[in-house]
């Protein structure tokens, strides 16, 4: 297992490299950096001066290398449009993304899972076709259209929530429940499936002859075998959700790093795009790992 492990964490540290010099490279590739970034009506002189302070005069593969040796000392640079470092920046809206993140998949996981076991045991009846209405409607309909759809009736018409902002839990309802309906949706499909198969294996069947209720069956032994492919597909949503739920922060105006690498792309801010890609990049990464021992401590036959 801890050979595996420290495989694993080779092939990330190639995959981030990976990300890195495809992020780096992609963006030079849209013009001249410093052309972008300075005002449309700046001298040849000051685009001049601009790109030698910037190192933009050096050759592309040699710009590559003194940014990998920066982020190798944990400097990811500095923003061009708030004159900060940009891993500051990005460390500062992480709490923000990580709130809505967290909320949104603990609802969606929650009413998935029950969701889901009651599509499972009553299969093939009315409550099994309402759970799969229910999944089906919540996996096509768009979170942009979802979420301006309970601005206007929650916020709008009935005054209920706010439609935006930060800080407290009233204005959190809106942002975590549009964002969450798509993952509660694929997590209710995904544990029902799973319990389906899993409720036909023998060792169910030998648990029902011993008198367990359905319930029974269901919690105390066909649930941890059933978790496991629910569970990469969890580990996956969460990194999405932290790597920044961009439409979602857009919409309610949430000060996360959705917005921030919006907002970084309209700005051409190149370190600070940089910035964000990669820590999504890591949090995909880092997430990957995690999955894995969760893997093992669900079913010890995997660490063979």
């Amino acid at each position: 297992m801890t050979r595996y492990l420290l495989d694993r964490a080779l092939q990330s540290v190639v995959v981030l490299l990976g990300v890195s010099a495809i992020v780096f490279f992609a963006l030079h590739l849209t013009g001249d950096p410093a052309a972008l970034m300075l005002p449309p009506d700046a001298s040849r002189e000051e685009i001049e001066r601009f790109r030698a302070a910037m190192g933009f005069d050096a050759p592309l593969l040699l710009q590559y290398l003194r940014y990998l040796g920066a982020v190798l000392q944990g400097d990811l640079g500095t923003s061009l449009r708030f004159q900060q470092p940009v891993l500051g920046l990005v460390l500062e809206r992480l709490p923000a993304t990580a709130l809505l993140a967290v909320a949104a998949l603990a609802w969606s996981t929650l009413a998935g899972f029950l969701l889901g076991i009651v599509g499972a045991i009553r299969r093939d009846g009315w409550a099994d076709l309402l759970v799969r209405l229910v999944a089906l409607a919540g996996q096509a309909v768009p979170v942009f259209w979802l979420g301006l759809l309970l601005i206007i009736l929650l916020s709008l018409r009935l005054r209920w929530l706010p439609t935006s902002g930060y800080g407290e839990l009233r204005h959190l309802v809106l942002p975590a429940v549009s964002l969450g309906a798509y993952y509660m949706s694929a997590v209710t499909r995904l544990v029902r499936a799973s319990l389906i198969e899993t409720l036909d294996q023998d060792y169910i069947r030998t648990a029902r002859a011993k008198g367990l209720s359905a319930w029974g069956v269901v919690t105390r032994h066909a649930l941890r075998n059933a978790m496991i492919p629910v569970l990469t597909v969890q580990g996956m949503y969460f990194a999405a959700l932290l790597g920044g739920a961009l439409v979602t922060e857009i919409i309610f105006a949430w000060p996360g790093i959705g917005r921030l690498a919006v907002q970084a792309i309209q700005n051409r801010d190149f370190p600070l795009v940089q910035a964000v890609v990669l820590f999504a990049a890591f949090t995909f990464v880092a997430m990957n790992i995690l999955v894995d021992i969760a893997y093992a401590a669900l079913n010890p036959r995997i660490r063979l």
